[in-house]
């Protein structure tokens, strides 16, 4: 981990650019990026060696502030995420090590070779074979034929304001926020190297595919990253209780542990994401 003071942004004469800490995460080295304003203190977050490593050429996973983010930091840095072409990312540090590195970047380019429709199919149909004797019961309604992906919600807020008012909420537990170089949210899942879903999917690839899904179907954006959590903000949630049924179908195939050591059914499962504006994951 390699600290930066980074109080104020550079400029060259023709207007603001990125420091050259933040220039290293780009495979480019940021050529055309700039932010408008200065960052908190943090530091470049390198992968640790020891760690698998997909990426062929080194660069740092991502920067971390050394404080926890104050209010309105992630929004002003989302806000300029088309310029910079930086994620923000609140990390929750207390059992994730990412100042250690201990994480594990995959290209961005692999989450391009998944289908968010045929992961969901391939996960329900290895779960149904693998049952004794038929026993289905963790996925009634639905049984042995997968529902496939469920139609897009419709937007009751617009996506990057209600992932402000997300991350402004979840800032509250005292996260350092982290800045990833990723054109979209669901594909800092894969710069950054999480691997909270490691026993459930080896590769994190597809999992961000499915949520680049949801971006498009549901205006979910990524607000925040743990150990074995991800949260997200949502801005066209399934409203009806079969819509809701159906994503909860999804939710099963992504991340089980949701429903199985939840509220235990799909049923029930589904009327705590019918209206609900964000959704939290976490895997054993």
């Amino acid at each position: 981990m390699i600290h930066t003071e980074m109080a104020e942004m550079e400029d060259h004469g023709g207007g603001r650019t990125l420091p050259p800490e933040l220039s290293r995460l780009f495979a480019d080295g940021g050529a055309g990026r700039a932010l408008s304003a200065g960052l908190p203190p943090g530091a470049l977050v390198w992968p640790d060696p020891g760690y698998r490593q997909r990426q062929r050429v080194r660069r740092p996973a991502c920067w971390l502030t050394d404080e926890p983010a104050r209010p309105g930091l992630w929004a002003r840095l989302r806000a300029e995420h088309r310029d910079s072409g930086l994620w923000p990312v609140l990390l929750d540090d207390s059992t994730q090590p990412w100042s250690a590195g201990q994480v594990a970047p995959e290209p961005v380019g692999e989450i391009d070779a998944y289908d968010a429709g045929a992961f969901v199919s391939e996960v329900w149909a290895d779960w149904v074979s693998a049952q004794p004797h038929g026993q289905l019961d963790e996925i009634d309604p639905y049984g042995r034929h997968c529902p496939g992906l469920a139609p897009p919600g419709r937007l009751v807020e617009d996506p990057d304001l209600a992932a402000d008012r997300y991350a402004d909420l979840l800032v509250r537990r005292g996260t350092p926020l982290g800045l990833v170089a990723a054109g979209r949210g669901a594909d800092a899942l894969a710069v950054i190297g999480w691997q909270g879903a490691l026993n459930h999917n080896h590769w994190t690839a597809p999992l961000a595919a499915v949520v680049r899904s949801w971006e498009d179907r549901f205006g979910a954006r990524v607000v925040g990253l743990g150990f074995n959590t991800l949260e997200l903000s949502v801005a066209a949630p399934p409203v009806t209780s079969r819509h809701a049924l159906h994503v909860a179908a999804e939710h099963w195939t992504f991340c089980p542990e949701n429903i199985v050591q939840g509220p235990g059914t799909l049923v029930e499962y589904a009327e705590t994401i019918r209206g609900a504006r964000s959704w939290s994951f976490w895997w054993d």
